[in-house]
């Protein structure tokens, strides 16, 4: 019964590619979403484990999260890094880690840290050693397959990262240490102390004579967004280096980009975003709070999106059903011959339904792998979605459900049609077909 079914699929040919083509793009939009929201959900989760807050200067808390946590985004400014004393000094506060981001290095952003950053993600390392001085820095598994940079190699940051900013040819870093593979922002990074983007700029001692020289009139805060934005955001981000770098001008202090916190116990959670926000100049943001908000709102679209593909796949089996209908009204007389031929109503019955079965499962397999194919491509075109963990090499539990769904719609659609066969009145039928 399997070939006869094939045989009337084929015999179809238009309908069946019709139906199939629908049924794969309800599955393979359902796919991406599911592919899409899962790992970004998941890879928001990854980076942002261990940090209870983020303190910075004022304006959107999102803006602060995804450009300190996440490094896709704008900073909101820069903040005095004698706020890393007051918190440290807070006894609800269990640690605090200073960021300050300036330069890149071939797209890659250059994060002047502490190498508890390190081992907030688990970062371990595979060569050399972590960082102990000024312009010596460790790359993400990323970045050294990237770049190609090894142990030793020395390269010169330049100011921004859309590739033709100023570059600090006086100062340049020495690849120390080269991490392991993350699965976290960690991986596309390139981390040194803290005093190398304050020196690059002209606001620390070098460690070498005339190192130190002030190359561009700014702060040592270019704040640009990850490595792979649209270059067409860098004139916006300019001018929030400006900005930046004039306010540490005014106030000649050493400033930092921001602060990851985390605490020692859940008092801090109730006090300190609330007396940070009400009683000082700078802005507190709590990853979950601001993760949860985004999600929320893009869930708006997802859910609308994950609508109109379930409506798809409810018209395509729609589409299948009376599809079905119309050619066993066609093929009364071939099921009335196969009846006279010993065939079981049962038989046939199964014959009708697996018809459906094998549309859907075309158009449910070809969805999925539409689905992944269009996942791979908007990785490797968007350096963007590639950087936040998007992938199309892994399989969701819920793809497999999707996939059974739309089988089941499909043996479903067929079921109406397919039990007219026990209604066949073969004698009337065999007259009326001579």
């Amino acid at each position: 019964m399997a070939g006869l079914s094939l045989a009337y699929l084929k015999d179809r040919a238009l309908n069946t590619t019709l139906n199939v083509l629908l049924l794969t793009l309800s599955v393979a939009t359902l796919v991406i979403l599911v592919l899409f929201s899962s790992q970004l959900a998941e890879r928001f989760d990854r980076d942002a484990r261990g940090i209870d807050l983020v303190v910075g200067a004022k304006g959107s808390p999102l803006q602060l999260i995804l450009s300190s946590i996440y490094q896709v985004d704008v900073p909101t400014g820069n903040i005095p890094l004698s706020t890393v004393d007051l918190l440290r000094a807070d006894p609800t506060v269990a640690e605090v880690i200073p960021l300050a981001l300036g330069d890149s290095f071939r797209g890659y952003r250059i994060v002047g840290t502490e190498p508890a950053y390190v081992a907030n993600f688990g970062g371990t390392l595979i060569e050399g050693e972590m960082f102990a001085a000024d312009y010596q820095a460790v790359i993400g598994a990323q970045v050294a397959r990237e770049t190609g940079a090894g142990l030793g190699q020395k390269f010169v940051g330049s100011h921004g990262l859309s590739g033709d900013g100023h570059a600090h040819e006086e100062t340049p870093y020495e690849v120390v240490g080269i991490l392991a593979p993350t699965g976290t922002v960690l991986d596309r990074l390139i981390v040194t102390p803290v005093g190398s983007i304050w020196a690059a700029h002209g606001f620390a001692p070098p460690p070498a004579e005339g190192a130190a020289e002030d190359h561009d009139d700014h702060a040592g805060h270019d704040y640009d967004g990850d490595g792979h934005q649209d270059h067409a955001a860098d004139a916006h981000d300019d001018r929030a280096d400006d900005e930046a770098a004039h306010a540490a001008h005014a106030g000649g202090d050493l400033e930092v980009t921001a602060l990851l916190i985390k605490y020692r116990s859940s008092m801090a959670a109730v006090r300190l975003p609330n007396f940070i926000n009400k009683q000082t100049e700078l802005q507190a943001a709590a990853p979950a709070v601001e993760m949860t908000r985004l999600l929320s709102l893009l869930g708006v679209g997802i859910d609308a999106v994950r609508a109109f593909a379930v409506l798809l796949m409810a018209t395509s089996g729609l589409s299948i059903f009376v599809a079905l209908y119309s050619a066993l009204r066609q093929r009364e007389g071939d099921m009335a011959m196969l009846r006279v031929m010993g065939a079981r109503p049962g038989a046939i019955f199964g014959h009708i339904v697996l018809e459906g079965v094998l549309l859907a499962a075309a158009g449910a397999l070809l969805g999925v792998a539409v689905g992944h194919a269009v996942v791979a491509a908007s990785a490797a075109s968007f350096p963007q979605l590639r950087d936040m963990g998007l992938t199309a090499a892994r399989f969701e539990p819920a793809e497999f459900v999707i996939v059974m769904a739309a089988i089941g719609m499909g043996a479903l659609a067929a079921l109406i049609p397919a039990l007219k066969v026990f209604r066949v009145d073969i004698a009337k039928t065999l007259a009326d077909t001579r």
